[in-house]
Parts: C-alpha cells; structure tokens; sequence
C-alpha cells in the first residue's frame, strides 16, 4: 500500500492526495502548510486546479477491528491511495468492567469492619 498525503485548496475544497517526497517539496518550498497532523493534510497556499479522480471508500467491517481504504479506479487498474484500522473498544470496555467488579468482589469479601 503507498501511503499518500491529502491535499486542500486555500479554499479547503480537496484536491487529490500526492506522495509523500511531493508534499516535502511543497512544505520545504513554502508553497504549503500542514493542516492536520493525523491523517496528515496539507493545505496549499495558492489556488491549484480542482480536477480530482473517482475515488471510491471501501469498508471492511470486523468483530474487532474496522478497516478503511480510499481506493482509485485509473485506467491502469484499482490502487489503494490510503488505508486505515479502526480497533474498536468493546472488548476494553468489557475488561475493564471485569477488573472493576473483581476488586469490588476482593473488598466485599475481606474481614473487615469497614469497605
């Protein structure tokens, strides 16, 4: 999978996402500035032209992780512009209840005048 960085137009509309060496020139040269850290975006100074390809969001929905791709569909075939894994907190959540209810458990248990 390459990894590719997003692009904006000063005007925050979105342009279609470069490699990551072509969004260092643009930063180095002054040309860009970073707009978000994660995923990491740029936003370009100066109006660029607003022509962009069919991308299409494909989703994988797991019992434990969800996972996300931004795929083009060119003329040279389907190719995976950047993906992404959403872990999802409902086995955390569980474990952490679990660890609640025992240490509840080990209070009420104790010989103890007082909890």
């Amino acid at each position: 999978m390459s990894n590719r960085v997003f692009v904006l137009n000063p005007d925050k509309s979105p342009l279609m996402p470069c490699t990551p060496k072509r969004a260092r020139m643009l930063l180095t040269a002054g040309r860009a500035a970073v707009w978000r850290r994660y995923p990491f975006t740029i936003i370009l100074k100066q109006v660029s032209g607003t022509q962009s390809q069919p991308l299409a969001l494909k989703i994988d929905p797991g019992s434990k992780t969800t996972g996300m791709a931004l795929v083009l569909n060119g003329k040279t075939g389907r190719r995976c512009i950047w993906g992404a894994e959403l872990a999802h907190r409902g086995l955390a959540i569980k474990l952490r209840l679990l660890a609640r209810r025992a240490l509840r458990s080990s209070r009420r248990s104790r010989k103890l005048r007082y909890r």
